[in-house]
């Protein structure tokens, strides 16, 4: 559990870096927002999406901890790479790389966190390595400001083999290298024990998972909408550092602070929470308690995520985005666990990698690119507010009117897969 949370920490640090390096990305290589929005969205998310059904299939039947030692290795080197990148298709290329490397995380983690725990006991473990997304998250905001304001105090910055580089680059290399060290843990830590013997030999192929997916498509196509609007929202937020510098003046390096505390000391609080009234319902008897949590968080999510930008002041927005990452928070620890105990034990490899390839793929492709898209050509560059306040409430409030639907189907799933 300890090496895989931090894997999972050591992923976000280097997904959401370039969130944080936006501005003097920008600057330095002349983009727009919309060409920013494609790096942090599409360039990370179409292979990330793509390469996740091949090796979800492939966590249902080799060794995991290899498979996710080579991806950490894979993800790692990526982002010390866009060091490299003296150009938009350089830079473009890494981000590839990086999702990648990060598609081998969750179908090979919730695999074996599922091998390791009972159904009842799964609540507070999913809960504590989805806690790593905030923790990286906010690390990446601490630290990348850290590197960033050490290297604004030098005169020039000169790395080995590479010469002199710009501030952005060398926060990509002191990110990215330290990977490599947890890859070789990986590589040689235990695999977990399977459930069910017939998992490790030979595991459900794609095309009968697919075929169970769509025999049940109802129920999971409005189960799967709560967390894709998470994804849609949260990933729209990888513009507000350069919305604070826009809208309300304020330094790179007060935002990254600020969000960053808020991430690494909110985001563990609220999902270890989450997981405990998950596990504390189903204990009760509620099947459907972790989709009840689950779309609780999503409420506050798109409630908060539509207020946030529009309030008059970054630190009145600052304060209402506070329930914004509680409803993330609650959402990206109750959705994989409700997620799990529907999943057939030959199966949870893929569900989970299909379950993150819609979620991730389709948050990552559609919130950048939405805001990317508005503040070029319809809000203009000092119109981040509005862009960033539009995705939550053009995609988020129509999903809140599936709550009834999702768990009434969500419990006859359920009934069936305990049959």
């Amino acid at each position: 559990m300890v090496l895989l949370t931090v894997a999972y920490v050591f992923n976000f640090v280097d997904r959401y870096i370039l969130s944080l390096l936006v501005e003097p990305i920008k600057a330095d290589l002349g983009l727009t927002d919309t060409q920013m929005a494609l790096l942090i969205g599409p360039a990370f998310a179409v292979l990330y999406g793509v390469a996740g059904l091949p090796l979800g299939w492939l966590a249902d039947r080799g060794r995991r901890t290899l498979i996710l030692g080579s991806g950490v290795a894979l993800w790692s080197m990526a982002t010390a790479a866009s060091a490299l990148a003296r150009s938009y298709g350089q830079l473009f290329l890494a981000r590839v790389g990086v999702g990648v490397g990060e598609a081998t995380l969750n179908p090979c983690a919730l695999s074996m966190i599922s091998d390791s725990f009972p159904p009842e006991r799964r609540g507070r473990p999913i809960a504590f390595f989805t806690g790593a997304q905030s923790i990286g998250a906010g690390l990446a905001a601490l630290g990348g400001a850290a590197i960033l304001a050490w290297a604004a105090s030098m005169e020039k910055l000169e790395l080995p083999l590479l010469g002199e580089v710009q501030a952005w680059q060398f926060t990509f290399v002191v990110v990215g290298l330290p990977g490599l060290l947890l890859a070789l843990l990986l590589l040689i830590a235990r695999e977990p024990a399977r459930q069910e013997r017939a998992a490790a030999s030979t595991g459900a192929t794609m095309t009968s998972t697919l075929a169970y997916l769509w025999q049940r498509r109802g129920t999971y196509l409005s189960f799967v909408a709560f967390p894709l609007v998470m994804t849609t929202v949260a990933y729209s937020q990888s513009f507000f550092a350069a919305m604070y510098m826009r809208t309300w003046d304020w330094p790179l390096q007060k935002y990254a602070l600020w969000s960053g505390l808020a991430l690494i000391i909110i985001g563990p609080i609220t999902v270890n929470t989450a997981g405990w009234i998950c596990d504390r319902l189903l204990k009760r008897g509620a099947m459907d308690g972790p989709v009840r949590v689950m779309q609780a968080g999503s409420l506050l999510l798109i409630l908060f995520g539509i207020a946030s930008p529009l309030m008059p002041s970054g630190e009145l927005a600052f304060a209402v985005w506070l329930f914004n990452l509680v409803g993330m928070s609650t959402v990206s620890a109750s959705a994989p666990i409700a997620m799990l105990n529907i999943a057939p034990a030959t199966m949870r490899g893929q569900f989970t990698a299909i379950f993150y390839m819609i979620t991730s793929l389709g948050g990552l492709l559609i919130g950048p690119t939405a805001v990317g898209l508005l503040s070029d050509f319809i809000f203009g560059a000092q119109g981040l507010t509005y862009a960033t306040a539009v995705v939550p409430a053009l995609f988020g409030l129509p999903v809140l009117l599936l709550a009834g639907f999702t768990r009434r189907r969500y419990l006859a799933e359920h009934g069936r897969a305990r049959a």
